[in-house]
């Protein structure tokens, strides 16, 4: 009802009022999520799973950290290779070489005999110092053994895991100066002979060198693992003072002589480069003196892959840089290299 042309008065409106408040309460929401946002910022990590917000004092780290690989790549895989280790040398296997009787290349009884004598390789005389040989050879001097099958024999027993070894009388030889005279060491009645009335081929003759080289080569063919050279050289027992200085003993050319066997001895082997080539010598000639035979010292570090050595009862083994050497002994032992020969 109106009076005096005014309306009652019915005080502020309740709408309006709570409009503001609703307006100030989203400026206030505003202003205090940008602040977050401006706050959160470094915190707030974008990827293909979406957005996720890490902070430090809810157990996440201050520092970023990688993004996800997109799907679909491989990591990349860095290996590190690891360095070879060096190869243990094997073990060095002691020489205790024992000479076994010529029946023993056919019988089957080589490696028994060999463990019975405490041995580690069997010694054969292929080449007698009477001249005959222990094989079937190509040589037409009628040294050659008449044995049926023998060849066939000496492959078999060489091709199984026995370390076999044929000793070669060089040139202590009955035969070669028996049947000629010119291939021999004189003396001022005929062919010289030693303490056992043996003859001795001569090293300065090309045609008997190229003999022992031949018997060699034959040898490393039918597979045996070393060669031993016996009497390889000029002759050091007997009267020696009654040799013939003459073209066939030259006392001032007996090393030259003996290197050029070598020489030959060489090329005839290098077809079989794993064979081993040993020599039986003196303690003189390890000492680095001459004992009459036109071995040396340098000789033997040049050509010889091992040495034989008679060692008198008391002796120690010397000890040549290069060099190993193995005694001839009379009764084999549990230690140490040694050789048997009968």
């Amino acid at each position: 009802m109106r009076r005096n042309g005014y309306e009652s008065y019915h005080g502020r409106s309740r709408g309006r009022t709570a409009l503001k408040v609703l307006i100030g309460v989203l400026l206030v929401l505003l202003v205090l999520s940008v602040a977050a946002l401006f706050f959160l910022e470094p915190y707030i990590h974008y990827s293909a799973d979406g957005v996720r917000v890490e902070l430090p004092f809810f157990g996440g780290s201050e520092t970023e950290t990688e993004p996800d690989p997109p799907a679909g790549t491989v990591p990349i895989q860095i290996t590190t290779p690891e360095p070879t280790p060096s190869p243990t040398p094997e073990p060095e296997v002691d020489f205790r070489g024992v000479q076994l009787p010529a029946a023993a290349l056919t019988d089957g009884t080589a490696q028994t005999q060999l463990e019975a004598n405490r041995g580690t390789a069997a010694i054969f005389s292929m080449k007698e110092a009477d001249g005959t040989l222990g094989y079937q050879s190509q040589t037409t001097l009628g040294t050659s053994s008449d044995q049926e099958g023998i060849n066939e024999a000496i492959q078999t027993l060489n091709g199984g895991e026995l370390y076999t070894v044929a000793r070669i009388s060089c040139f202590r030889d009955n035969a070669l100066p028996w049947n000629d005279r010119d291939l021999g060491i004189h003396s001022n009645s005929g062919n010289w002979r030693d303490d056992e009335s043996v003859r001795w081929s001569s090293p300065a003759v090309e045609s008997v060198r190229t003999y022992v080289a031949q018997v060699c080569g034959e040898l490393a063919g039918l597979g045996f693992d070393e060669l031993l050279l016996d009497n390889c050289g000029y002759p050091t027992r007997g009267t020696v003072s009654y040799i013939k200085s003459d073209s066939n003993y030259d006392p001032n050319t007996l090393t030259q002589t003996m290197e050029a066997f070598f020489q030959t001895l060489d090329q005839t082997l290098a077809q079989y480069p794993d064979i081993k080539v040993s020599v039986v010598t003196s303690l003189t000639v390890l000492g680095g003196g001459s004992d009459g035979s036109g071995l040396t010292l340098d000789l033997l570090k040049q050509y010889a892959d091992r040495v034989y050595v008679q060692v008198p009862e008391g002796e120690t083994v010397p000890t040549v840089e290069g060099l190993e050497i193995v005694p001839i002994v009379t009764q084999g032992t549990d230690t140490g290299s040694w050789a048997l020969l009968s």
